[in-house]
């Protein structure tokens, strides 16, 4: 294990980090594909809206097998499945003229999440750092993941505004390809404890099962999916045809000129400020009762979204939401993610928390 003295900026947190961050901006970018979709093949809104929600039961479905297949087989090349099904499935959907090959291709795209995304990526992090600053190290990983849900959106906006969908599409398959390049630094030499070592992915699985507080935690990311994936797939478009118009000289109005624009605005603006929630919900994780943060948070995303409802929709309180709910969009994971690794240990630390990420 490592010494108190060494960074919690290690190789292994950077990588996997980086690799997040391509990950999420990419993924946090689908809803705004919807629109010039439905609008180039005359689809219904639901067609486009059930592919992405296939991407997400994939990416759930496939978390836990990634992060099995990673404990089993090495990290690296969970993750680097990962990410050429990731490169393979956005690269074919450029291709794709039907709501049926989107919709299939979108499982491929899921699996290639779940490949390089939380599960594998904090397992390996996880187990690379020490116990005084797993909780900070997670929340930094996690935090980067956030980073790519504010680059990603705007990024893809911009390439919107000058190409196709189906262009964009191929710029992403190859950056996921080139994001291979990282996965080699993810090299961890931190041994699991002897009795870890020898425990089987059966009895991890039966202790888990049984105990009270894994089941409240595959309750709460039941209901953290069920937010989060709502948000990411229809608040786009949700707010260019609800939000009133953005008023000339106002604040909105120095960094988005239209309400097409306040969609990717208020995903880059979660993305932001999930940043130093994510940090912030690791480092004190450290000190107080994790279950106690996560009580928080959730109780502050159900309050955020009963006002957000209740008040008329303007620029102003679409960002204020965006905000609100940033600062506790995946505050959850680092947390979540801490508590299985301190209760069941770091080896199949990936798939019981791939196990609850699936709820």
């Amino acid at each position: 294990m490592k010494s108190d003295g060494t960074s919690v900026f290690t190789p292994v947190l950077i990588a996997g980090s980086l690799i997040l961050l391509i990950s999420f901006a990419i993924r946090s970018t689908f809803g705004l594909f919807q629109i010039p979709i439905a609008e180039e093949f005359l689809w219904a809104r639901s067609e486009f809206s059930l592919a992405i929600a296939i991407q997400n039961l994939a990416w759930g479905i496939g978390t836990p097998l990634f992060s099995a297949f990673a404990e089993k087989y090495g990290d690296r090349k969970a993750i680097t499945i990962g990410l050429l099904l990731y490169a393979l499935g956005v690269f074919v959907s450029s291709t794709a003229t039907s709501p049926e090959s989107h919709q299939f291709l979108n499982v491929i795209i899921g699996f290639g999440i779940a490949g390089s995304g939380f599960g594998p990526i904090l397992a390996v992090v996880g187990r690379s750092t020490s116990s005084e600053k797993r909780s900070l190290a997670l929340g930094i990983t996690t935090a980067a993941g956030s980073a790519g849900q504010v680059i990603g959106p705007p990024f893809a906006a911009l390439l919107l505004s000058i190409m196709p969908w189906s262009s964009v599409f191929e710029i992403f398959a190859i950056i996921s390809i080139l994001t291979i390049l990282i996965v080699p630094i993810l090299k961890n030499d931190n041994p699991v404890s002897k009795k870890k070592s020898e425990e089987k992915l059966s009895d991890a699985l039966k202790e888990a099962v049984i105990d009270p507080t894994y089941i409240m935690l595959f309750l709460g990311f039941f209901s953290c999916g069920f937010q989060l994936a709502f948000i990411t797939a229809h608040f786009p478009a949700f707010i260019i045809e609800n939000s009133s118009p953005i008023t000339q000289g106002s604040i909105i109005s120095l960094v988005c000129s239209s309400v097409e624009g306040l969609g990717a605005l208020s995903i880059a603006l979660i993305g932001l400020f999930n940043i130093f929630g994510s940090i912030l919900a690791g480092a004190l994780g450290k000190n107080y009762r994790k279950k106690y943060l996560l009580s928080l948070i959730y109780f502050g995303r159900t309050l955020a979204a009963i006002i957000f409802i209740l008040i008329p929709i303007t620029p102003i309180s679409v960002a204020l939401f965006s905000i609100v709910m940033g600062a506790l969009w995946l505050a959850t994971v680092p947390l979540t993610s801490g508590i299985i690794g301190y209760i069941y240990g770091l080896k199949y630390m990936g798939t019981l928390y791939g196990i609850v990420f699936l709820s």
